[in-house]
């Protein structure tokens, strides 16, 4: 049975304690997604990470593996979600999964976050132990997250690539029908 892990991005602490927003994995286009993929039979998770404004690994490690990651297993990180996916698969090579897709992935270049979250190698054969990896980025997001799109597209051969235009950092968005096609190969 096909399943879907949706890994949300970090924030910021007061964005994390406020009380009149949504937890962060009932923002943006994540919810609509969700659905969209439980309409279709596919088990859709957005896990809530606990202190996601100071992204500790092992605690995004812990949390993602509460679910059944395999070959019919569709991925998809936001952000710092992203980026994480990406560290779990390198440290996983036995691992495969199906349709993996990187939003505005990011690797904390200038390192604002204080930690070692990033600190990893990139397995370059992990594209091909995926039913496929796209990269989504967006011509306006900032100096960072473009750093961090090269650096995915330079150690991750074998990927596709969108770039969309206006979309910063896809956080204004509350429904996002090209990821839905992407992940359910409807891209062509």
């Amino acid at each position: 049975m096909k399943n879907a892990i949706i890994l949300h991005g970090t924030c910021s602490r007061r964005e994390y304690y406020d009380g009149s927003l949504p937890p962060i994995s009932n923002r943006y286009w994540y919810p609509w997604l969700q659905r969209q993929l439980m309409v279709r039979d596919i088990t859709a998770s957005v896990p809530e990470i606990p202190l996601a404004f100071k992204p500790d690994y092992e605690i995004w490690k812990r949390e993602a593996e509460r679910f059944d990651v395999g070959p019919q297993t569709l991925i998809v990180g936001h952000s710092t979600g992203a980026g994480f996916w990406v560290r779990w698969l390198s440290e996983h090579p036995g691992v495969r999964v199906g349709k993996v897709v990187l939003v505005a992935p990011w690797l904390d270049p200038n390192n604002i976050k204080k930690t070692t979250f990033f600190d990893f190698e990139f397995d370059e054969q992990l594209v091909k132990r995926t039913e496929g990896l796209a990269i989504f980025a967006s011509d306006n997001d900032h100096l960072g997250i473009k750093w961090s799109v090269e650096t995915f597209r330079d150690k991750l051969p074998g990927h596709s690539f969108r770039e969309f235009q206006g979309f910063g950092h896809f956080m204004d968005i509350q429904e996002f029908p090209e990821l839905l096609d992407e992940l359910l190969g409807n891209n062509n």
